[in-house]
């Protein structure tokens, strides 16, 4: 399987899921916790903004699709400072926050299916853009993939 089609199928898999976790209705599988609501409702904001501010950093080299485009330039500020990978970071912290006031089984497990995908197609990404940029080994030893410090390639 080429890159672009694996690219392609962890893309689906991820909206797809992404769907799934947005759609799938509350569930009484749990009590949630009070405090769970203002604490999620944060981590969504969060992940908004961090999807928008990092999205907005890689300009023309923004693709759903892992496999880096032809003419991408390397992002290493701004967001990209902090986190190799913050779009992924960001949905992950949708998927959690979802996931936390959602009291469903369901929703759990789709939540744990995307967290478990995106560090999938995070490690993949990291494959590709080795071989497409020169100093991306060297970024990658100095960065977290989706934590600041963890997650750096050695």
């Amino acid at each position: 399987m080429s890159s672009k089609a694996k690219g392609n199928l962890l893309v689906g898999l991820q909206f797809l899921l992404l769907g799934f976790l947005i759609l799938l209705p509350e569930g009484n599988s749990w009590e949630t916790p009070l405090v769970f609501v203002p604490v999620a409702n944060i981590m969504t904001l969060l992940a908004f903004i961090i999807l928008l501010v990092s999205a907005i950093n890689l300009g023309r080299s923004l693709t759903a699709n892992p496999v880096p485009l032809e003419k991408a330039q390397l992002k290493t500020t701004g967001m990209y400072s902090l986190v190799r990978h913050p779009i992924y970071l960001a949905i992950v912290l949708l998927a959690i926050g979802r996931v936390a006031i959602s009291e469903s089984f369901l929703v759990l497990l789709v939540g744990v299916l995307l967290v478990v995908l995106i560090s999938i197609k995070a490690r993949f990404e990291d494959q590709l853009l080795l071989k497409h940029y020169e100093g991306y080994a060297a970024y990658a030893a100095k960065v977290g993939r989706m934590i600041p410090g963890i997650g750096r390639i050695r």
